[in-house]
């Protein structure tokens, strides 16, 4: 595809390295014009910040929507990430519907829990709400927590073999999305990766990396950003998913030592490893 546009649906946190504030700059070093649609602006993000602002845009949405289309503005993909509310979810159905070009890749990452628990402010009902907006996408990137919610299966921290990951995929696809790349897949110790599955696949496809024993935050989102950029210059979705790990996890590594960094993702630092993948 040539000089792909994309837009991309989740809050500005000002502070933070997550959301907005990591898309933007991840896709377009990728080489992808990116446009956004703030969901909401908070002073920070919510992990370990106190006294935090927040600014709730969802009013906002219809009338940019309206904008777009009478200028008919389309986009070669639509990348949503953290959604704040049943009815957010409910307008990125009709920016599905209202501002795709011919061939749209609609990217869905379902941003709403982990460690088997939902965020919060999140519940039952909009992880149900959140599964129909998979439906609809191509590509749905959840990790093991958000996947199961979705599909009303078990949540197995560890432990668990690979059939049950492709039940989980399986029944991820079943919602109607034409593919599902799983996160924070591990088998061994020491080792952590994605799980790649197609609609029609008759394996799933996997990459693993080393695990590190410190967690960074932001780092959801981080690849989440860099496989969408990845995809639209024309990466297949294995490679994708591969060069995105790869990207997160030398942020991490620039991030590990510094204990003063404790609310983020040094990514900036791995960004010419980012941009050196995508030529080979």
């Amino acid at each position: 595809m040539k000089n792909p546009r994309i837009v991309t649906v989740q809050d500005i946190s000002c502070v933070g390295q997550c959301s907005l504030t990591v898309a933007l700059p991840i896709i377009s070093a990728c080489g992808v014009e990116t446009a956004i649609l703030p969901s909401a602006v908070l002073s920070t993000h919510t992990a370990g910040f106190q006294g935090f602002t927040f600014r709730d845009l969802t009013d906002d949405i219809p009338a940019i929507m309206a904008h777009w289309v009478r200028e008919n503005i389309k986009f070669d993909a639509i990348y949503t990430g953290y959604l704040g509310s049943t009815r957010q979810i409910a307008l990125v159905g009709e920016l599905f519907e209202n501002v795709a070009a011919q061939g749209c890749v609609k990217i869905v990452d379902p941003a709403m829990a982990d460690h088997g628990v939902l965020y919060t402010g999140f519940d039952a009902a909009f992880a149900k709400e959140m599964a129909a907006l998979c439906g609809k996408a191509d590509v749905v990137l959840p990790n093991i927590t958000e996947a199961a919610m979705m599909v009303d299966m078990p949540f197995v921290a560890e432990g668990y073999d690979e059939a049950y990951i492709r039940a989980l995929m399986d029944k991820v696809l079943a919602l109607g999305a034409g593919a599902v790349v799983l996160t924070g897949v591990s088998y061994r110790a020491g080792e952590l990766g994605v799980a790649v599955l197609r609609r029609g696949d008759a394996e799933i496809s996997y990459y693993f990396h080393e695990r590190l024993t410190k967690n960074s935050h932001g780092t959801g989102d981080i690849f989440a950003s860099a496989f969408t950029g990845a995809l639209m210059r024309g990466k297949a979705m294995i490679d994708a998913a591969r060069i995105a790990a790869d990207f997160t996890l030398a942020g991490m590594k620039a991030t590990v030592d510094d204990a003063e960094h404790w609310y983020g993702t040094k990514f900036e630092q791995a960004l010419p490893l980012l941009i050196q993948a995508l030529q080979d």
